[in-house]
């Protein structure tokens, strides 16, 4: 009787439980799932519907580098500075700016997905106030309006890591 061993049956001295297994599995899931729906994120930018009103804003201060082409959605902006004016190229259409000055961009539909799972569709209107040059870069305040409340993690994550975009 010495011999018997004061472990339960079926549980190795020094290894995991059942339950402890099952609660590390669950764990492992959940973080692969929750990598998979970032991972998949992604915007479809269409037509807006009409007579949308704006009452959510989320605001960034960015800084777009001078002479490249950055997208945001399917908006393409780019910028260059000259003496004290900048030059703001906005899918073809330029527009001079100076210091103070906004420019806003015409309204888009945008619906968002992960996992191929529609989670938010609004429209959205953005404002570029200008703030100056420096270090070769054009610095803006960045005003979001959207037609419904979206997340500021998925608002920050759909913007390009070239702009530099910090909330305020």
């Amino acid at each position: 009787m010495a011999s018997e061993s004061l472990q339960p049956k079926g549980k190795e001295k020094g290894g995991l439980g059942t339950g402890m297994k099952i609660i590390i599995g669950v764990i492992v899931i959940i973080l692969v799932i929750a990598a998979a729906a970032v991972l998949t994120l992604s915007v479809t930018i269409m037509s807006p519907q009409q007579g949308a009103v704006y009452p959510y804003s989320t605001n960034y201060a960015v800084s777009f580098p001078e002479g490249k082409q950055i997208a945001i959605g399917n908006t393409k902006i780019s910028v260059l500075s000259y003496q004290d004016e900048l030059v703001t190229d906005v899918d073809g259409d330029r527009e001079k700016l100076v210091l103070g000055e906004d420019r806003v961009l015409a309204e888009r539909g945008a619906k968002i997905t992960t996992l191929g799972i529609p989670i938010i569709q609004t429209n959205f209107q953005i404002t570029l106030n200008y703030k100056g040059e420096q270090d070769n870069r054009a610095n803006f305040n960045m005003t979001i309006n959207t037609q419904r409340q979206v997340p500021e993690l998925i608002l920050k994550g759909l913007l390009p890591a070239a702009i530099d975009a910090r909330a305020i």
